[in-house]
């Protein structure tokens, strides 16, 4: 069976993509991180910051419908190349965030940016499955899961570290030319990321298309299951909004911020590689470890809002988040295991849709209470939010769990 290296070593067009995924969500930390900090700043508040959060997720909820249509009608290596320029081009709006007044160019910028991520989202997924064999999906799923953890501590760490020791909009830079560099690595792909197409055949029109897809969720209880099982960690995402307030109480600042940020990454590095391990040895219990998945995540942040130390807090994170992260890539590998390629691109981005709709929620909710309420009790209600809602989906989920052979590709 492949493995996660392998996939690497030997896959050409694979491991672009992936060094393309790794520099872009390098350059969402280098973005990110000191625009937190920054807005904090100049506004003595976290609003502000919290609707930057917001934005970069209710953009893509709300392009992601039509993003889908795009990913399984155009090219998609164009798609990517475009996307990535286009963030480039926002990425520039941060460099006018300079007082209060102009604080609202933050959320304004990374909502311009979310933008571009709208559209290569779903075009990524979606090819990812036509540039690797059906043996090496699973490991391939895995390591590109593990890509967003990788950077995500990269990313984070220094994002903090840049952010005291030079400024925001050196980090801004940064961002800029990875975006940059993200485009060319796309470019560079050779294989077709998308099956041929019979181009004598009418295209569906945007609600046409979008019907197709929902009829398909329908009919097809299982994928329907693994389209709603990202939203248990989506809703516990609001403590995304609390972690520069926690870094404050636990008196670490901008750095202790990064580094929460970082513990983060460092779980969804490591959880994707380990919950794939246990669908391969226990492929049968797919459901179920995915719910365990989610109450993992949850009751790791219940633990967080009680304890005093950041060393421990930062351990809580990691665990939280490799079981969150864990949850997040082997759910996408069964969709992509599942779904055939001429409506793959809408079914992943009704699934991204769904989810981003929950953290985004979860987000703005969180922020309209961050400069009101003690942060550790935001952070007991958004863990005690993941795991009700992980113990209901599993009740509800559990006549979903068989009739997709295509799921056995996983522990292929």
């Amino acid at each position: 069976m492949p493995t996660p290296l392998s996939v690497l070593t030997r896959n050409r067009d694979f491991r672009w993509l992936f060094a393309a995924q790794l520099v872009i969500f390098g350059g969402d930390w280098f973005v990110m991180i000191p625009l937190l900090g920054l807005l904090g700043k100049l506004t003595g508040g976290g609003f502000v910051g919290s609707l930057a959060l917001a934005a970069d997720t209710g953009i893509n909820a709300l392009l992601l419908p039509y993003a889908g249509i795009v990913a399984d009608r155009i090219d998609r290596k164009r798609i990517l190349v475009a996307a990535n320029l286009f963030a480039v081009a926002a990425v520039g709006l941060l460099f006018f965030v300079r007082s209060g007044r102009t604080a609202w160019l933050g959320p304004a910028g990374i909502g311009a940016i979310a933008l571009g991520k709208a559209f290569s989202g779903p075009a990524a997924s979606a090819g990812l499955p036509n540039l690797v064999t059906p043996a090496e999906l699973s490991a391939a799923t895995a390591v590109s899961g593990a890509s967003w953890g990788t950077m995500a501590v990269v990313g984070a760490s220094l994002g903090g570290i840049l952010a005291v020791a030079v400024s925001p909009y050196t980090c801004f830079v940064l961002a800029a030319a990875g975006l940059c560099l993200a485009a060319a690595l796309c470019y560079g792909v050779r294989s077709p990321m998308q099956a041929p197409r019979d181009h004598t055949v009418e295209p569906l029109r945007a609600l046409a298309a979008i019907g197709e897809s929902i009829r398909y969720l329908k009919a097809h209880p299982p994928v329907r299951a693994l389209v709603t099982v990202k939203s248990a960690v989506g809703l516990g995402n609001g403590v995304l909004v609390v972690f520069p307030a926690l870094a404050l109480l636990l008196h670490a600042g901008d750095l202790g911020t990064g580094l929460l940020f970082a513990a983060r990454g460092l779980g969804a590095l490591i959880g994707p590689l380990l919950l794939r391990q246990l669908v391969i040895a226990r492929p049968d219990s797919l459901f179920g470890l995915l719910a365990v998945s989610m109450s993992v995540y949850g009751i790791g942040y219940l633990a967080i809002a009680t304890v005093p130390w950041l060393p421990v807090a930062l351990l809580l994170v990691v665990l939280a988040h490799a079981a969150g992260g864990g949850n997040w890539a082997t759910s996408s590998a069964a969709l992509q295991a599942a779904v055939p390629d001429a409506l793959r691109g809408r079914i992943n981005s009704v699934d991204l849709l769904v989810v981003t709709v929950v953290i985004s929620g979860s987000q703005v909710i969180v922020g309209l209470f961050v400069d009101h309420t003690a942060p550790r009790l935001l952070i007991a209600a958004c863990g005690a939010a993941t795991l009700i809602y992980a113990v209901c989906w599993r009740l509800l989920t559990r006549r979903s769990t068989g009739g997709v052979p295509e799921l056995e590709a996983l522990s292929s």
